[in-house]
């Protein structure tokens, strides 16, 4: 039995309970399509003071889709835990794509980060979500360990790119001359 599969079964053994198991797939739900990220980034745009940050937020979850979703996924094709183990209950719908990396993660992680860098009292709502959108994806039993480290790994990356580039399009634009 490898590490994934260690981990998981512990955190199984440890974590299982009624009460989680009432929250855990609403938490889920609200990683869904990235859906809490979406309009986070749309109350984002809706102030000045933020908007460009709205903006890096919405293309950086757009790469996590192209990235993660369309390519990942499919290039590592890697089957989720609740396909190999089918004597785990499902508390949500069985997921018909593959494990690596999760999206849920990667959205949250890119969240939490061009948040976080927005305004610092925001990561405070927006880290522990999506520390808990990424553990309630173990919890369900549709992800590894590794896809959960995996998809964190590429969403802090995602967002600090996002962020780099926005500050090199900006310093660009502000040492422009009139033409």
């Amino acid at each position: 039995m490898n590490l994934d599969w260690i981990i998981l079964h512990g955190l199984r053994v440890l974590t299982t309970c009624p009460l989680l198991d009432f929250w855990m797939p609403r938490i889920t739900a609200l990683g869904n399509s990235g859906i809490v990220w979406v309009v986070a980034a749309i109350v984002l745009l809706c102030t000045k003071k933020y908007r460009r940050y709205g903006v890096m937020l919405l293309v950086g979850l757009a790469a996590a889709l192209l990235l993660g979703n369309l390519a990942l996924k499919n290039l590592f094709a890697r089957p989720r835990p609740c396909w190999l183990d089918e004597s785990v209950p499902l508390l949500i719908a069985r997921p018909s794509d593959y494990s690596f990396p999760s999206g849920h993660t990667m959205a949250g992680a890119i969240g939490a980060t061009i948040l976080t860098v927005a305004d610092r009292r925001f990561g405070w709502a927006a880290i522990p979500l999506a520390v808990l959108i990424a553990f309630s994806r173990l919890y369900l039993y549709v992800h590894f360990p590794s896809d959960v480290l995996g998809g964190a790994v590429l969403g802090v990356g995602i967002g600090l790119l996002m962020l780099y580039g926005e500050r090199r399009i900006a310093g660009r634009c502000k040492h422009r001359p009139l033409q």
